[in-house]
């Protein structure tokens, strides 16, 4: 059974679209390669950071509470 026959929409190549092809279908294998990001190191919050996050949290939850519970007369 032939696979059919796609053109990669980054470099523009032909390739074998094959059933057990990692990533996009309609990327070739080189291109679906997955790109090497920078090491992600979430940045450390201070308490103020975190106090003020938190009443913003508090505030955006009593919001929408406020908004989906109200009742109309």
């Amino acid at each position: 059974m032939d696979f059919p026959i796609k053109i990669c929409a980054i470099c523009e190549e032909e390739f074998e679209l094959n059933p057990d092809k990692p990533g996009f279908a309609n990327r070739c294998p080189q291109c679906s390669t997955p790109e090497i990001a920078a090491p992600t190191n979430p940045r450390r919050m201070d308490a103020e950071e975190r106090k003020s996050a938190s009443e913003a949290n508090e505030a955006r939850r009593r919001a929408m509470r406020d908004l989906l519970y109200r009742k109309d007369s």
